[in-house]
């Protein structure tokens, strides 16, 4: 799958031998000719071969068809909504404020989310392609991670301290839905397709561990609240109990930013070759590797447009999604916990799961390693602290108190996982274990209920968030 990295210093550059006759003062000059990637495209300076498209700027037809034919068979399934996308922004200003029109509002964009996430995920593959391969890696994951942050932000904006438990839910609920259900899917993929899958313990061990050193940080200021509230032997009052909670928060937010950017140094700097090599390692194993290098290429242009274009998308349905969270709650009953935990997720981390499965299904067991695990780390050490650093500076009370439902789940699921990746080998049946866990997890979320003040809690409490809705529908559009 990717001798092209080893085959790029012997196949694509070509360094003729130097003339005598041109080292009069002892210096000898070489020329470099031209590279040429696998297809016969002259190599652009600065983009590696196998993101060589051979073309420049936009071709708006070609950029249609690469898109929807994707990188792979489920991805490119999922444009087939594309057409939802369209609808869903239009049905938000064209029905009625009715509790049906509601219900529509929020199952189209729903559903419209996938298609705009999953575009973000291939426009950002494809500009990954045409970095180093570690680098790549890195850029592809944040890039999924996008649409999480984009989704974060709109929550805390739009619904400031009443959207903080579901914001809470929802980072917790982005690390379960990776580690337990995409990885899960993941173990059941390649164990029904290859039997029995190795990875390199480099990929496990530094995820697994970074994951439960993060779980750790996360759950730390609930923990905090929770052991100390109700107490009446303390010199602190209930209410600056929860003040300190939140200094804890912003202070452990800053922490793991750090954390993050030394894992980062780690990453790309100090071990940059021995990850290079796993996963070149990794696309060796591809056995339709040839048929990938032959597929046509977005340019760089087509793949900033790509990605402006879906992320434009994005903003306006989460936008559109999360203003129609109240009315769930209320007038549909879902809690707080099964949005956060499962719906909101499972939607945003689409793109990221079907590129995971797809690598799995080809027997690259360190890539799909390498993507779902980062992408619980960038939740948890990266998206995690900026909202709550945001959060700080809008003098929103963002911070980290998680109900002790999902600190527990948390903390549990990061060790099931850590004791399938110690041995160094999947098979299906520790994926469909994974599956289950996440499906038992979600039913009691579903039956998890919200405080009395909140949804559809209490008639004053639903009427009171449905007046703050109304506001910010009308300050937004």
């Amino acid at each position: 799958m990717s001798s092209r990295r080893s085959r790029s210093s012997r196949e694509y550059t070509h360094e003729p031998k130097s003339d005598a006759s041109h080292t009069n003062d002892h210096h000898q000059h070489h020329m470099h000719l031209p590279r040429f990637n696998h297809n016969g495209h002259k190599v652009t300076p600065g983009i590696q071969p196998e993101g060589e498209s051979g073309r420049k700027g936009f071709h708006p037809w070609k950029f249609l068809k690469i898109t929807f034919k994707s990188n792979s068979m489920l991805s490119s399934w999922v444009n087939i909504l594309w057409p939802i996308v369209p609808v869903a922004i239009a049905l938000h200003f064209t029905l009625p404020d009715t509790p049906s029109s509601h219900l529509v509002i929020f199952i189209t964009n729903f559903i419209a989310m996938v298609p705009a996430a999953n575009t973000v995920g291939l426009c950002g593959s494809e500009l990954a392609r045409k970095l180093p391969k570690v680098i790549g890696v890195v850029a592809e994951t944040t890039f999924g991670s996008v649409v999480e942050i984009v989704l974060f932000m709109v929550l805390l904006v739009t619904g400031k301290e009443s959207n903080v438990p579901v914001i809470r839910a929802a980072i917790l609920g982005s690390i379960l839905a990776n580690m337990l259900l995409c990885l899960g899917f993941c173990f059941v993929a390649g164990g029904l397709k290859g039997g029995e899958q190795h990875f390199h313990e480099a990929i496990s061990e530094a995820g697994s561990g970074l994951m439960l050193v993060a779980a750790m940080g996360l759950i730390l200021p609930s923990v905090y609240y929770n052991a100390l509230n109700g107490r009446t032997d303390l010199a602190l009052a209930s209410g600056e109990i929860g003040s300190e909670a939140l200094k804890i928060s912003r202070g452990t937010a800053i922490i793991l930013l750090v954390a993050y950017l030394v894992y980062l140094l780690f990453q790309l700097k100090s071990h940059d070759n021995l990850f290079h090599e796993i996963y070149e390692q990794d696309e060796l194993i591809d056995k339709d590797r040839h048929k990938e290098l032959a597929k046509p290429k977005l340019t760089l242009t087509e793949c900033i447009i790509g990605l402006l274009i879906s992320l434009a998308c994005v903003s306006l349905i989460a936008v559109f999604l999360v203003l129609q969270i109240p009315h769930m709650v209320e007038e549909r009953h879902i809690s707080d916990a099964f949005m956060g935990l499962i719906l909101v997720p499972v939607v945003e981390k689409a793109a990221e799961h079907l590129l995971a499965i797809d690598e799995a299904w080809d027997g690259q067991m360190n890539l799909a390693l390498a993507h779902v695990l980062g992408a619980s780390v960038q939740t948890a050490l990266l998206n995690t602290p900026l909202v709550v650093i945001v959060g700080w500076g809008l003098n929103i009370g963002m911070d980290m108190q998680f109900e002790v439902f999902d600190s527990v789940s948390l903390i549990l699921a990061v060790l099931v996982v850590g004791s399938f990746l110690r041995d160094k080998k999947s098979n299906y049946l520790e994926g469909s274990l994974l599956i289950f866990v996440y499906v038992i997890i979600a039913v009691a979320a579903f039956y998890y209920p919200d405080p009395v003040h909140h949804g559809g809690g209490g008639e004053a409490g639903g009427a009171e968030a449905g007046g703050e809705t109304a506001t910010h529908e009308k300050r937004f559009f």
